[in-house]
């Protein structure tokens, strides 16, 4: 049985966290890794300090926003950048791959959708429609699968370190929260939850007062699995160290392990 680590990290611009990435990987080792916000363009992704670690990488960049990657100590074969439904959406937000052969994963950087009462919001709701719709098409193939990212929901109240502060952001409307339990009731798995059941446990702290040090978090970042793939489920958590570095992302990994 070989044990594979799968991480995701939503790193807020990989020239600015460079540093801190490479450490990472080096000290962690995760198996894959699916990065959200590199913000920058495939040319710009500092492909080769990452393969001179063991990776394998394809990005789907865009210049200074977005942008998604995947990494992987195996070769990464049928890569597909981009999430169907909508031709006329060009933002680099969706990014999926087979990793050891077997494993189908996506790094997944959902919409904001702030401020609600704008066109972000809607188009965060569709994103979610069209995300579904992949979804349903990936588990009909009865794989493990495994859909990690920043998904920009908080599921539950208990997933904030006060509802009250986040009750009119667009990651915790009802509609947001809706879309991400209906795709949970395909069958999928919250890898974190499988082991984690326990309140206030966070992926995200906020640049602003002081948010990090107060413990003032969200969880947002979120690894979804197969039916298949949790069949293989042996661990899971967060690992906080990076959000302590000097110039950290305000994200933090999410990972969990499969034994294949």
């Amino acid at each position: 049985m070989t044990t594979v680590k799968i991480a995701t990290w939503n790193v807020n611009s990989i020239k600015a966290r460079l540093q801190n990435v490479l450490a990472w990987l080096k000290s962690f080792s995760p198996d894959v890794v699916l990065f959200q916000e590199i913000k920058c363009v495939d040319d710009a992704f500092p492909r080769l300090e990452i393969e001179d670690l063991g990776y394998n990488v394809v990005t789907h960049g865009q210049k200074t926003y977005n942008g998604v990657a995947i990494l992987s100590k195996s070769p990464i074969e049928d890569a597909a950048p981009g999430l169907p439904g909508d031709d006329g959406d060009d933002h680099a937000r969706y990014l999926e791959a087979t990793v050891f052969g077997k494993i189908r994963v996506a790094s997944i950087y959902l919409p904001n959708g702030n401020p609600i009462d704008t066109p972000k919001f809607p188009y965060k709701l569709a994103w979610m429609d069209r995300l579904k719709a992949q979804m349903m098409r990936t588990l009909s193939l009865e794989e493990m699968a495994v859909f990690g990212g920043d998904y920009n929901v908080i599921p539950k109240d208990s997933d904030v370190y006060d509802a009250r502060a986040y009750a009119m952001d667009a990651l915790m409307q009802p509609d947001s929260r809706a879309r991400f339990r209906s795709m949970l009731h395909l069958g999928l798995t919250d890898a974190l939850r499988a082991f984690h059941p326990e309140e206030h446990l966070y992926s995200y702290w906020d640049y602003q007062a002081g948010a990090w040090q107060k413990d003032h978090g969200l969880l947002i970042d979120h690894l979804l699995v197969s039916p298949q793939a949790a069949d293989k489920l042996v661990n899971s958590g967060i690992d906080k160290g990076p959000r302590g570095k000097e110039k950290a992302s305000d994200h933090t990994p999410v990972w969990c392990e499969l034994e294949i």
